[in-house]
Parts: C-alpha cells; structure tokens; sequence
C-alpha cells in the first residue's frame, strides 16, 4: 500500500478493476465520478485502469473475431461507454445495434468501429485507446492480453471443451481451466497498473468466463499477489444457470483461490439486499437464485478475507448491482484497510 496519509484531506489513489462482461462496466461507471474528485471526497481517483478479459466468440464479438482474425471488442466497448464522459449521443452511437438479418444485423457500432480502428492502426491496445480518447474516457482500458486466446476447460470426464461460450454451460463438471495458449502474455502496462495499484477488485462477473481468463494471463495473478494494493473481491448477485448452480460466495472465492493461491484478498463485497419475490420467481424459471442472503448467520470472513455486507442492489426488473453504491463502498475499504495499518 502507497504512503498515504490517512485524515480528513481528500486523497488520490490508483484502482485497478479485473473482470469482463456487464459486472466491470456497472463496476466501471460508478468508479468514473470519484476520478478526479479532488473536493467532494475524502479518496478519490488518480489513475483508474480496467483489464478486460478478451476470450469472447459469441455474438458480434464472436463473429468479428472469425472474419477478421482480432480479438473480441464487446466486453472492451462495455467499458469504454461506462468510462466515457462525452455526450450522451456519441455512448448511445457506440452501444447501438443494428437490426435485420443481413451481414451488419447484431453487429453493435462501437464493435465495428473498433474493429475499423484496429485496422487502420495495426494495434487493437492503440485503436482501444483512440476511441477512449474520441469518447473522453476517464480511465484506461487493457485488454487482458494482445494474444489471441481461446478458453477451454477439461471436464471430470476427461473431456475438454473450448470456447466461452461451451464453456458457460459446464461450470459444476470443469476440473481444469485454461487458456489456448497457456503462455500467453499481458500488456507491460497491464502488470504496471496492477504493481503501482491501492485498490485491486476482481468481480463482479461470470466467474469462469470473465473473472478467471483474466488471471489466468501468465504474470497476471503474482502481479496481484505481489501488489501492496487493498484487494477486493465482488461477489455476483446471482448465480449463472449452467456456470455457477447452487454456488454461494464462499465457493466462488474458492474457485479464485484454486486459480491464483497467492492472491489474499481483503475484503469480499456481499449484497444483502434480498430481491423482489417477482423477480426471485422469474429468476428461478431460467435455474437461477440469489446469492449472499441466504441463512440465519452471516459470517464475518471467508477464505481469510473480512466480508462487506451492504445493500449493494440497483432498482429495476433485472438484478443489477447499483454502480455507485458498489463504487463507494469499495473505496470505504480502501479507507478502512489503510485506518488499520496506520494506526
């Protein structure tokens, strides 16, 4: 951890977020208000990085990545729109989708746009950062790795089966996962976000298709270990039918471990918020169900890690988590962790 200096002085800190998919955009959005926020907060944002994970093959980004041989854009354009602070038609521009089913139907603007951008510079990281720059980003994006990586996952079967989306559906029946290549390499900038880091947080996300690839990175994981940064794991709101069934925080933070032993996290981040009974039910119609509220106790740590309960859970038909809300107290980790050691 930095030599901050902890009092009533607004301070600047480097948060690193790890992950992929919706849960680091909503992560993502909340953070950008606290970047620069020199008055309004007690800790504020200096440098705010995310790693994306970039094992994506289904839809826009699955298809872009067969034709023109790049890796996959969504969960990259995800966070580019989330960190963007320029106009509201420019975000709604790169999140908008066509329609029809010809050759342009369900390729998203921000996805072609990308992949124009990669080919005009010969660098995906450089056309990342161009289009962070024409979309007044207020962090910076690293792709998990330059290398073009497939996920696989041997089953305890014997079997293996490749690609993210395959791999989705068989999460109770994966004894190893791992990436195609094994050796594939991060971004020096990547290594030297996550060393130069206060805050590390992985989650929230899919736990085998977002959370883990990014780790799985050669270098990545000891990097995290061997960062002085408060670490935080985010725990999902519901498990993900096909991938995590019957899971509790606990086994995902587990999982984690199993991956990255070297990693101890800090704090694990619990939402304790029960959902709607409309949308308990609707939820349980596609075999999923809430994480982090079930039971009469609620332990005070797991893996080592204390726990954070808070009603961390956005308003709305879908279960989202509220991107502020989980913002803020990730930042009163960062507040309360560097309390203890000076103290």
């Amino acid at each position: 951890m930095k030599n901050h200096l902890f009092s009533s002085k607004p301070q600047g800190i480097n948060f690193v977020a790890i992950g992929g998919g919706n849960g680091l955009s909503t992560l993502l959005s909340g953070l950008k208000r606290f970047v620069k926020a020199f008055e309004s907060e007690p800790v504020w944002i200096e440098k705010l990085s995310a790693i994306v994970a970039v094992s994506d093959d289904g839809g826009s980004s699955g298809r872009l990545r067969e034709e023109l041989q790049m890796l996959p854009p969504g969960d990259v354009r995800n966070c580019m729109v989330a960190l963007s602070e320029d106009s509201l038609l420019l975000s709604k521009l790169f999140r908008h989708r066509f329609r029809g089913d010809g050759e342009l139907g369900g390729h998203s603007f921000g996805n072609l746009f990308l992949a124009a951008l990669s080919e005009i510079t010969g660098d995906f990281a450089e056309a990342i950062k161009l289009s962070s720059e024409i979309l007044a980003s207020k962090g910076h994006i690293y792709p998990a790795t330059m290398t073009d990586v497939r996920l696989a996952a041997e089953l305890v079967d014997g079997s293996v089966v490749r690609g993210e989306t395959n791999v989705s559906k068989v999460g109770s029946s994966i004894k190893r996962l791992y990436l195609e290549p094994e050796n594939c390499q991060p971004l020096p900038e990547t290594l030297a976000a996550i060393y130069e880091a206060d805050i590390v947080t992985i989650g929230p996300g899919s736990l085998f298709t977002s959370l883990l690839p990014p780790i799985l990175v050669e270098g990545v994981a000891q990097a995290i270990a061997e960062s002085d940064a408060v670490k935080i794991f985010i725990c999902n709101l519901m498990t993900q039918p096909g991938e995590t069934d019957g899971y509790t925080a606990h086994k995902h933070l587990k999982i984690v471990r199993e991956y990255a032993p070297g990693i101890n996290f800090d704090y694990v981040l619990v939402n304790n918020r029960p959902i709607s009974k409309v949308q308990a039910e609707r939820y349980a119609l596609e075999g999923a169900e809430q994480i982090g509220v079930h039971g009469s106790v609620s332990p005070e740590s797991v893996e080592g890690a204390k726990i954070i309960y808070d009603n961390l859970l956005d308003d709305g038909e879908k279960v989202r988590h509220h991107s502020e809300k989980l913002a803020q107290v990730a930042l009163l980790c960062f507040l309360q962790a560097e309390k203890k050691v000076l103290v």
